[in-house]
């Protein structure tokens, strides 16, 4: 197994006057499977491509186990990466493509069929060696780009936008292999993407990029219940920010004062709330509200509340909402333990420590 830590990574394309990655240092701790997370355009597949020495940054470094490997040949790293389009070759066998590195390494054939059937039945294909790529379905394809990987027992993996192609049945089932396979061979991988919750479901940890600058790393829920700042939040669906002050873990802004989980951070901050936190009825932060309008959305309804002058937004169960109507009054409480403040001018940071269970997807 593996460590990778990144080290102040810069790389500025030619003719472009900004960054696309800009002094990002990240560490991927061994067996792990890291999601780097963001938009299109943010930097993730330039990252990926420089730890497989396919780009060279302008500064930076990029190590295993502690040393270096700027200068070592991409062959030679010991990462694999497996792109979104597959690039199997189209002339060759299914087993030939799984195989082909372990021939280009000049292995017998005996044990190179060997290996190619067990690696097959791992990824759960075992009757298709004979057949050619062009034969396969999307997913079968995906599977067997991932074998080809696999076999050669790479030090680090690393997947470009692995479930980007496939339709949603079999971006579930590929997600669930992946997982199970990263678990079982305790590989170090980190894969690209721009779905946070394919990230949710698959990583140990999730390094999110926006604007070519890591913004914040740590585990999944802690996106969720201590973002690192409003634009963090907003990418994981955040939707309530109310701008104010902390005194004695106590918010005062345009809501009525409001009572915050102790050691709250002092000053001006600006708190948020999931949407799915907010509570009806009387409790701790009881506020009044009036309905502004009701969306239903499958499996939740959400609600848009007046709160004398600010907006709040609170998904619940379609059957608790079922007979509230735009103009309603009604009574919301909003639990201090699911209040988060973050403070003015917050630096892009580690999130804080969330004991994270590494088990199949959830």
């Amino acid at each position: 197994m593996t460590d990778v830590a990144l080290q102040n990574l810069t790389l500025r394309y030619p003719g472009s006057g900004i960054a696309t990655v800009e002094n990002l240092s990240l560490t991927i701790p061994t067996g792990s499977l890291t999601a780097l997370l963001g938009p299109s355009g943010c930097g993730k597949t330039t990252t990926m491509k420089i730890i497989a020495g396919l780009l060279r940054p302008d500064a930076g470094d990029v190590c295993f186990d502690g040393q270096s490997i700027l200068h070592t040949p991409p062959e030679r790293r010991g990462a694999v990466m497996v792109f979104q389009n597959h690039l199997l070759f189209p002339q060759m066998t299914v087993a030939e493509n799984v195989g082909f590195g372990l021939k280009m390494r000049g292995l017998p054939k005996a044990e190179i069929a060997q290996r190619v059937a067990e690696m097959l039945a791992l990824v759960q294909l075992p009757d298709m060696g004979p057949r050619r790529p062009a034969d396969l379905s999307g997913g079968q394809q995906q599977r067997v780009a991932l074998a080809r990987a696999l076999i050669v027992q790479p030090r680090v993996l690393l997947l470009d936008e692995p479930l980007s192609n496939l339709d949603a049945h079999l971006r579930s089932e590929m997600r669930d292999l992946i997982r199970s396979l990263q678990q079982r061979l305790r590989i170090t991988t980190l894969f690209v993407t721009h779905d946070q919750e394919e990230a949710v479901a698959m990583a140990d940890h999730i390094a999110l990029m926006l604007n070519g600058r890591l913004r914040m790393h740590g585990v999944p829920e802690a996106f969720y219940q201590h973002p690192a700042d409003p634009p963090v939040a907003r990418f994981f669906g955040g939707v309530n920010f109310v701008t104010g002050i902390v005194t004695d873990n106590r918010f005062a802004s345009a809501l009525p004062t409001l009572t915050l989980p102790a050691n709250a951070p002092k000053g001006p901050g600006t708190l948020t709330i999931r949407p799915e936190s907010i509570r009806l009825g009387p409790g701790e932060n009881t506020l009044q509200a009036q309905v502004i309008c009701r969306q239903f959305r499958g499996t939740q309804s959400r609600l848009h509340l007046a709160v004398a002058d600010v907006t709040l937004f609170a998904d619940l169960p379609p059957d608790q909402t079922a007979t509230i109507t735009p103009g309603s009054d009604l009574t919301i409480h909003l639990p201090p333990a699911a209040l988060w403040v973050m403070p003015e001018h917050a630096q892009p940071h580690a999130a804080p420590s969330v004991q994270h269970h590494a088990t199949p997807p959830r």
